[in-house]
């Protein structure tokens, strides 16, 4: 028997888990680690809680399979995307904390920016927005504001790179500075049509090109560990950012096929296929998956706070101990009460790009409670999805002969486990949900494309042959039960936004 090792690197924990030859699970381990809030709309974490989380559960797994490094056939890596990592090029040493993607520090940079007149060239180059969601403008933050880091990085003393680059270089032991497209198109410096770092970019935001990473495929060779790590060599063949990875766990490789992600936050994410499809709607044109050095593009709308909503319950309010009493809670809600929550801790995504904005609670009355509390965050997530399908259909008009219809969506992540949460999705965009048998779908593309890459996995049209549904979620919601809670946050979201 061999195996694949797919480390996935999240938010707030990172994950180790072997796939067999047949592609099925043979152990997890997983460790959870700190977050850092230093100020009001800032996220970091500790590049040494990231690296050892990581190589730790990485020995976990192997052992707890008990297996030997000999058997695993590669490895692949799925990482939270936009964190931003800086550390010397000799010793290893971060020169400051990562800059989690949720991190709001730059927003007023990016408003700058956007008032000299730079957004377009940007969404031109990089098919992103202005925004502090993204790599780019948190380099910048560090090279202005940590001592002496500019002027070791011109003197090419410092490297960047997002997880999936700081990982690869500490398992490679120094040797390799690499990253794979999805990564990079995440970073507001890659150009995303010329397959290339944009100098224009770089010069924008102040970036010397040398820092950068090498580009590669999202199924290539990555060097191989050192030796000392888990007993042997082994060869790093796959890397996508998380939400990329779940799009190929999820199989969806043919134009117009939907998955959406639910972690920390919620990432919805459309293949456009060839051909990048510019956004009218605020959405993200971006890098679905590269293979053979031909990039499948995608539109993406990514929502900032999707569990983090039922992780605040827990450990903001205190009114859950843990995230499985909310479907309980919420079908126990007085249906005659009809709050509304807007998450927007860290500011709304996708279609708003507003950093500025915070959370706000609607229509709360003297016997407004836990369960109706834990309803409104649930319904919150169903609703933000509503409205970066209706984006995205607005979006793929014109692009294929289904548009204008809303697919299927398929989903994953740990809150698609929710059937009340998953329901009420389907109500809410009046569309079928899908939910595939194998959640873990953002390990499995990452998996996939290593074990494609070494010749111990299928083949791309027959690995999406092994895709299998689990249950599928019909929308049962009545067209105007419907209209009136799509109003209902509407106006919420109007209240919040003009706060």
């Amino acid at each position: 028997m061999r195996y694949i090792l797919a480390i996935d690197q999240g938010t707030t924990s990172s994950r180790a888990i072997l796939f067999d030859t047949a592609m099925r699970i043979a152990a997890v381990a997983q460790e959870e680690f700190p977050q850092h809030y230093p100020e009001s709309g800032w996220v970091e974490h500790d590049p040494g809680d990231i690296w050892v989380t990581t190589a730790g559960t990485c020995r976990q797994v192997i052992e707890r399979a008990g297996i030997d490094a000999a058997d695993i056939a590669a490895i692949g890596i799925t990482n939270q995307r936009e964190t931003t990592l800086v550390w010397d090029r000799t010793t290893g040493k971060p020169v400051h904390n990562a800059i989690v993607w949720q991190d709001r520090r730059t927003a007023a940079l990016c408003e700058t920016l956007r008032e000299a007149g730079h957004e377009a060239a940007v969404i031109d180059r990089t098919g992103l927005l202005l925004d502090p969601y993204f790599s780019g403008t948190k380099l910048k933050w560090i090279l202005d504001n940590v001592d002496g880091a500019r002027a070791r990085a011109e003197a090419g003393d410092l490297l960047f790179g997002t997880v999936d680059s700081y990982l690869i270089w500490r398992l490679t032991g120094g040797k390799v500075h690499a990253t794979d497209a999805t990564n990079a198109a995440r970073t507001l410096l890659y150009d995303i049509r010329k397959g290339r770092w944009s100098r224009t970019m770089c010069e924008m935001l102040g970036v010397p090109m040398a820092m950068l990473p090498d580009v590669r495929d999202s199924a290539d060779d990555y060097g191989h560990t050192r030796a000392d790590l888990f007993g042997r060599a082994i060869p790093i063949m796959g890397v996508a950012g998380d939400q990329q990875a779940a799009t190929v766990g999820q199989a969806c490789f043919t134009p117009g096929m939907v998955k959406s992600t639910y972690g920390t936050g919620c990432f919805a994410l459309l293949n456009t296929g060839a051909e990048p499809v510019v956004s009218q709607n605020r959405l993200l044109t971006t890098i679905a998956y590269q293979l053979d050095g031909r990039p499948t593009y995608a539109l993406e709308g990514s929502i900032f706070v999707a569990g983090a909503v039922v992780q605040w319950l827990r450990d903001g309010l205190g009114v859950i101990r843990e995230a499985a009493q909310t479907q309980p809670l919420a079908e126990s809600a007085d249906p005659h009460q009809d709050v509304v929550l807007v998450p927007a801790f860290t500011g709304l995504g996708a279609p708003y790009w507003r950093p500025d904005c915070r959370g706000a609670i609607f229509g709360l009355t003297r016997n407004s409670g836990p369960a109706e509390l834990a309803r409104a965050a649930l319904q919150s997530v169903g609703f933000q999805t509503r409205d970066l399908l209706d984006a995205m259909r607005a979006d793929w008009a014109g692009h294929a002969a289904e548009a204008g219809e809303v697919a299927t969506l398929r989903v994953d992540g740990g809150m698609s486990a929710s059937d009340w949460t998953m329901q009420f999705l389907a109500d809410v965009i009046d569309a079928p949900v899908d939910r595939p048998k194998v959640l873990e779908t953002t390990a499995l593309g990452a998996a996939w494309l290593a074990g494609m890459r070494a010749g111990l996995y299928p083949s791309q049209a027959e690995f999406a042959k092994t895709w299998a549904l689990d249950r599928r979620f019909s929308p049962t919601m009545d067209a105007a039960t419907r209209t009136a809670l799509t109003d209902r946050w509407k106006r919420a979201v109007t209240a919040t936004l003009n706060v």
